[in-house]
């Protein structure tokens, strides 16, 4: 009786698609805790699912009170950590449970940067700020003075290393937090509503920065946002939250062109995908645009042919 080798007939393994993945969430539950003894749980996340890769730009959009901003606390373990409250199902950072490290364990791999960039700056000036996080890290001064130096560079404000953060304007205290997270190379940043209240220059500028981050340094990419030009743009993909659940996901123009979901969800779409819905209902034409250059490009080679 002949020995068989131990590989034969055994069809090949395909390669895991999720081995990549920066970041998952499966099956995410939470639920506040109440305000008075007696009162009920308060449901926010019910049963979101997740899955980011290196280098991509996931936007989450939703109405006020949909989870947005619970889903960004829970990526790192702020929630439930910092919030208590009824949880179930997981989140995994590189394969580790936030269930099971502590938030000041991940925070070297996720980085948070809130709406409000005055709730992150406190120290007297910008190089003392990006250094806080390294500080507290433990990382040793020369890698520190690197770290610093070319986080500062990657966000545009080198120059501004020794001016008080008291002096910038909103965009640019934004990008220093985004540089301050930056300093201490996480491979996933998590941005709530991190362009609320800036300008238009403001906005573009800390879009710009991220788009160069994750494009040229493979940083995956977590953005509560309703800028829909700006998400139509930049994203990778887009989710929508509608009470603590995904009602759809998928590229930008799926996402913008599914009508029922877009108005469930209560968000406004880019203003081209406006025209061209318009455009479509009267001529009877099937375009897909998202920004203007989709437009003049689509237009164009409809006149040409």
């Amino acid at each position: 009786m002949t020995r068989q080798n131990a590989g034969q007939g055994r069809a090949p393994q395909a390669p895991d698609p999720r081995a990549d993945l920066v970041l998952q969430v499966r099956d995410l539950h939470y639920a506040y805790p109440p305000l008075h003894e007696g009162d009920e749980f308060v449901d926010v996340l019910r049963g979101v699912d997740l899955d980011l890769h290196p280098g991509e730009f996931v936007s989450v959009m939703g109405p006020t009170g949909a989870g947005k901003t619970t889903l960004a606390l829970a990526l790192n373990g702020i929630v439930p950590r910092s919030t208590g409250g009824r949880y179930r199902g997981e989140v995994l950072v590189h394969g580790a449970s936030t269930k099971e490290h502590e938030v000041a364990e991940l925070a070297p791999s996720v980085g948070v940067v809130f709406q409000d960039p005055e709730t992150q700056l406190f120290c007297m000036s910008v190089e003392d700020e990006v250094a806080f996080g390294m500080e507290n890290l433990g990382v040793p001064a020369p890698q520190m003075r690197t770290r610093l130096a070319e986080a500062l560079a990657l966000v545009g404000m080198s120059e501004y290393r020794t001016r008080s953060p008291r002096q910038l304007s909103g965009g640019q205290k934004q990008r220093v937090a985004i540089a301050a997270v930056l300093a201490m190379r996480p491979s996933v940043i998590v941005l709530d509503e991190p362009t609320s209240g800036l300008d238009p220059i403001g906005k573009h500028e800390v879009f710009s920065v991220v788009e160069q981050l994750r494009r040229e340094h493979s940083i995956a990419v977590v953005m509560i946002e309703h800028e829909c030009d700006q998400i139509a743009q930049f994203s990778d993909r887009v989710l929508l939250l509608e009470a603590g659940r995904v009602i759809t996901e998928g590229p930008p123009a799926d996402v913008f062109y599914d009508q029922e979901a877009v108005a469930r969800a209560g968000v406004c779409i880019p203003q081209v995908a406006e025209v061209a819905t318009e455009l479509n209902a009267l001529t009877g034409s099937a375009h897909r645009f998202l920004t203007v250059a989709d437009a003049f490009v689509g237009l164009h080679d409809q006149e040409v042919a």
